[in-house]
């Protein structure tokens, strides 16, 4: 575990971010747009995590102990003060504290953890990981170019599923903090047997 770092943090339910994917942000709140003003004159690092949800806390949430570091690796600021962003992830971190800060977004000090280096799935959980997320696909409805999935590298394919997966939060947050990629694929084969026998009213949504 590396030193303390000092991160601006951006919170918001149901996004997930992990170490080497991306991750597409329509910025409009005044807060978050000064955070992306901030962020691009300093380190261009922005950490993504999720709240636990308003109760109780009004306009500042509760927080998950773990989130990921993002990198702006694409910007687009609109005449408005919008901005389009892309955030690279760089590596998950651990909220330590938060700070006591006079700007208009959240601020913690936390500590970056390590990126597993080259990890890779035994050949039984990818070809069941490529099944289960093909009948997912096909019980949800959604066009998905097969071809293209079996091209991917084994974290890039698990990684992928669980940062788009239409899951809720707390599913969503146990992917992010699965201790390798084979643990989290055998989490998201679980919960697409999950969600995927509902439908109706709890048909699962994208977040």
């Amino acid at each position: 575990m590396t030193n303390p770092t000092r991160l601006s943090i951006f919170p918001l339910p149901g996004a997930l971010l992990f170490p080497g994917m991306h991750l597409p942000l329509h910025i409009f709140e005044p807060r978050y747009r000064a955070m992306v003003s901030d962020a691009m004159v300093r380190d261009r690092r922005i950490g993504m995590i999720q709240p636990m949800g308003m109760a109780g806390g009004g306009d500042r949430p509760a927080l998950y102990d773990i989130g990921c570091v993002g990198r702006i690796a694409e910007v687009e600021a609109l005449d408005d003060g919008r901005y389009n962003l892309v955030l690279e992830g760089v590596a998950l971190f651990r909220v330590l504290r938060e700070l006591d800060v006079t700007t208009p977004f959240r601020q913690v000090e936390a500590a970056l953890l390590p990126v597993p280096e080259d990890e890779t799935l035994s050949l039984g959980r990818r070809s069941s990981l490529e099944l289960e997320s093909r009948r997912f696909a096909d019980t949800q409805g959604y066009a998905v170019d097969w071809e293209a999935v079996g091209r991917l590298d084994d974290e890039s394919l698990v990684n992928g599923i669980a940062q788009i997966a239409p899951f809720d939060a707390a599913a969503k947050q146990a992917l992010l903090e699965a201790p390798d990629i084979e643990t989290r694929a055998e989490l998201i084969i679980q919960l697409m047997q999950f969600f995927g026998r509902h439908d109706g009213e709890d048909k699962v949504t994208l977040q």
